[in-house]
Formats: structure tokens, sequence, C-alpha cells
């Protein structure tokens, strides 16, 4: 409980606010931290004594004499859950340190109880991260996977809605702070889960039970997309899966991959199921994507100026005047190069087939 990591935290916050030296003391007697580090190590008879009596401990210049270890000053209990697990002492004249006494003493029982608490926290998000893995598995759910559930009190007999978002950290740091916010979001139900899924991703997963309206869930994921842009202050995007019995999480779960990826290029929210083109285009392989661009555009791809000239061209949804107008030539210029684009590519623009040939792999050029 009282580890000298933890008493070392200690001793940095009660020094802010008192000059003298400090030390604590674990269960055995023995100095743990101090600032004083010449003591950490030496037996202090004087907490020994604290430990055994569960009352504070005035030790004078007399008293200091016949104590091994001690020094003037002032010794107390710490507490936690009625049981005494530890002693912080105060060195220095016993009438001008004892009304700090108490205040200290409270001050560090309240870091213990924060660091215990935040303890039992981390242990549950852990062991809650854990779970969802091995439920994304498709594995069996044996009396063991139920039993996890009910510990972590998961309902496994409800509908289910996977969001995934991905934040644009850009090697920034996510204070621990703000993750406390996120996990404590005011929309959260019992039965909603927010879990962080690496360095830069977290999951809502969502009960969707009590929303009898697709309407109402999409308006609580808008709000929780919108909560992350503004508790993370950096660009977020978010992907939503649909809605599928609890045995069928991996599913969901899959679809709202797919969604994020297709957010990512704007860092927008894109639900699963408003997608069209792009479900298709997920299912083709890495490979095929690469061979698509070879056959079609892979002479192109040393001449930039007319790829950048075809992106806008799309951009615009084929308005020549606007892609002109954009790229500051003249529309003649534009001709021109859109006849280059035919030549070394045999494709021609303004054929709506070829045109989205060219579309298809600018698409996966981008990817």
């Amino acid at each position: 409980m009282l580890t000298p990591e933890l008493a070392e935290k200690i001793i940095s916050e009660v020094r802010k606010f008192l000059n003298e030296d400090i030390i604590v003391v674990n269960t055995l007697g023995i100095i743990i931290a101090s600032t004083d580090e010449n003591r950490i190590g030496q037996f202090h008879e004087g907490a020994k004594i604290v430990l055994q009596t569960k009352e504070k401990l005035i030790i004078t210049k007399d008293t200091q004499e016949v104590l091994q270890g001690v020094k003037q000053g002032i010794n107390l209990p710490v507490f936690f859950q009625q049981a005494v697990i530890g002693v912080i002492g105060i060195t220095g004249n016993p009438d001008k340190v004892a009304p700090f006494g108490e205040i200290i003493r409270k001050m560090t029982e309240l870091l213990i109880s924060e660091s215990h608490y935040a303890e039992q926290s981390d242990w549950h998000l852990r062991a809650l991260e854990g779970f969802v893995f091995d439920w994304l598995q498709e594995k069996e759910w044996d009396s063991a996977f139920h039993e996890r559930a009910k510990l972590l009190n998961i309902n496994l007999e409800i509908p289910r809605q996977v969001i995934i978002a991905k934040f644009g950290l850009n090697d920034e740091y996510i204070h621990r702070d703000v993750w406390n916010h996120l996990y404590a979001w005011t929309g959260k139900q019992e039965q909603d889960f927010i879990i962080r899924w690496g360095i830069d991703r977290v999951i809502l997963l969502l009960d969707t039970s009590s929303i009898s309206l697709q309407s109402s869930a999409r308006a609580k994921i808008t709000e929780f997309f919108d909560y992350l842009g503004y508790l993370l202050r950096i660009p977020v995007s978010a992907g939503v899966g649909k809605v599928v019995p609890s045995s069928r999480l991996i599913q969901t779960f899959r679809q709202a991959e797919r969604a994020l990826r297709t957010a990512e290029k704007e860092s927008m929210l894109v639900f699963d199921e408003d997608l069209t083109l792009e479900m298709i285009l997920d299912d083709l392989s890495a490979e095929t994507k690469s061979e698509f661009i070879t056959r079609t555009i892979g002479k192109l791809l040393p001449e930039e100026e007319l790829i950048e000239t075809l992106k806008e061209l799309f951009k615009q949804n084929h308005s020549l005047k606007k892609t002109a107008e954009s790229l500051h030539i003249h529309v003649n210029t534009l001709h021109y190069r859109m006849k280059k684009i035919h030549d070394i590519t045999g494709l021609t623009p303004s054929n709506i087939q070829e045109l989205f040939i060219l579309h298809l792999a600018l698409i996966f050029l981008e990817e």
C-alpha cells in the first residue's frame, strides 16, 4: 500500500506547504522516503512506537537521546480503511511543527486514498480491455468467460454497437486527467463502456437496448464524438458499426474499422451504414489495388502536375471551369492536360466509364 514511490510523492506534495524536514516510515519502522536522503533505510524507533499505539508521538530533545534513529519533532500515524499503514514525521521544534501535524496527516491519507482508487480504476480498465479483446476473438463462451463478464458487470444479452475513435496525436501525450474526464462522460449509461484501445484510439461499446429510434442512437454517438473533440482539442476521426447481438460483436467492430478508414481522410464521424462505394472497395486486397493502379495510371505517376489536375477535376465534380479557376490556369490549358492524360493512359476523362476508372485509381493511390 505505502510504497517508496508513493512515499516520495507524499514528501514532494507536503514540501510545497511546509519547509521542514519530513520522513515517511513503513510498518516495519523503516524510513522509506525523506527530504534528507541520508535517513532513507534507517530504523526509526519513534515511528515503531506510533505504529503500536496508533497515537501521535512528540519527540523532544530528551527523547531524541533515548530512541534510536529519531530527531526532535512529531510523528503521526497514517490511517487507511481504519488500519495504520505507516507514519509521517516532521522534524523541528515540536511547538512550531505540531500545529501542522494534523493537516499533514490528513493530506497524506488523502493522497494514499487517491492512489489506491486510481490503482483500482486502472485494474478495472485493464481487465475490461482484456475482456473485450477476448470477446472479439469469436471464441465459444465458456463458464469462465461468463464469470468474467459478471465480475465486470457486462450484460452479454443486450444488443451492442461499436464506435472506434482515433486521435491525431502528433506525438502529444494525453494526460491522465483527460482520460478520467472521458471515462466519466455524462452521456454514458450503466452498460455503455469506454475503453482505451492502444495509444491513439478509444472504443465506445454502446448499449442500444434502451434506444428505440435510430435517430436517437445517432444523436448520442454524435454527442460523444463532439465531446471527444472538445475534450482533446486535437483532430478526431470516428467510425460506427451497426447494431448487432452481443454474440456478434466482431461484426460491428469490423464495420466500425471500415467506417474509420473513410473518416480518417477528413477527421469526421462516419457511420458504416452510410457507406456505399467504400464498402466494396474495402474488400479488395492491397495487391489488387496496386495492380489496378499499375494498369491504369501507372505511366502517369511521374507526371505530378497531371495527377494534381485529375485530383482537382474530381474535387470540382468534373466542372472544367471551376477546375481551371482552382488551378489558376486557362481552360485551354486544362484541355491540353486532359489530352495529355489520354495520350499517356489511354483513358479519357470525358468518357464516363473511363472517368470512373481514373477515379478508382486515384482513390487507391491516396490509400
